[in-house]
């Protein structure tokens, strides 16, 4: 454990803990001392195996399950997670979902729950924990794109949409909260080995990456402690990609 960690005694809600990035992130930032509230969607188990194995280790979790195709879901998360832990001081909203499809076969019904999850849900979260923020004066949000928002990606135009989409709410967002100690920030990962997005062979999608192999949650959740720890980077949209999209 971190001692004297900026993050001790900060209530922390990561969404999409169940695996992969989050289940690092959350990990990462138990390690800094914060109370982490881990938000699943329908695997239970893996955030509650996380929670026990964070709580074994010192600090505090919980796992609360949200459906957030749901658009009440992110305001009950939030309700439920500030009357078991307190107030929310940082969000990632990390869960996502990105069924692999083309404009061809992507209909309104798979657009539509993809914004639902991708898009929707972290705006209605920030709005629900945003006012609490700012009113003590601190607060870090960050939303996880993909690299897909710049380049199209490969998963599919709903998916790619969706996380365009987030990078306009981290600017309206951080401009309008700066000022009173909050910071809204994205990152925008590709090609990340066990997240279970990747289709196809991955050794030959490793073929792709400048630096010649996938990223790993890992590095992912070592970036976002450093963006969370920062209090002067806001509004920005940070890219760990391997190479493959500079700019």
């Amino acid at each position: 454990m971190t001692k004297g960690s900026e993050f001790q005694g900060k209530v922390a809600l990561v969404t999409g803990a169940s695996g992969g990035i989050g289940y690092a992130i959350a990990t990462a930032l138990a390690a800094e001392l914060a109370t982490l509230a881990l938000a699943y969607g329908s695997r239970p188990e893996p955030a509650e195996r996380l929670a026990a194995e964070i709580t074994n280790r010192g600090a505090r979790a919980i796992a609360f399950g949200a459906d957030l195709r749901s658009a009440t879901a992110p305001e009950e998360l939030v309700d439920a997670v500030e009357g078991t832990l307190g107030a929310i001081d940082v969000l990632v909203a990390n869960a996502g979902t990105g069924p692999i499809a083309s404009h061809e076969t992507v209909d309104a019904a798979m657009f539509d729950e993809t914004l639902a999850v991708n898009l929707r849900a972290p705006y209605l979260l920030a709005r629900r924990a945003l006012p609490g923020m700012i009113d003590r004066g601190f607060g870090r949000i960050l939303f996880m794109s993909s690299v897909a928002a710049f380049t199209g990606g490969i998963v599919g135009p709903h998916y790619a949409a969706s996380k365009a989409g987030l990078h306009g709410l981290t600017h309206y967002l951080a401009s309008r909260s700066a000022s009173s100690g909050v910071t809204v920030n994205a990152i925008a990962p590709a090609l990340i080995a066990d997240t279970g997005m990747l289709p196809g062979n991955q050794d030959q999608l490793a073929t792709r990456i400048p630096v010649g192999r996938l990223g790993t949650t890992a590095e992912v959740a070592q970036l976002t402690v450093a963006v969370l720890r920062n209090g002067y980077l806001t509004n920005q949209v940070i890219s760990i990609d391997g190479g493959i999209h500079p700019r």
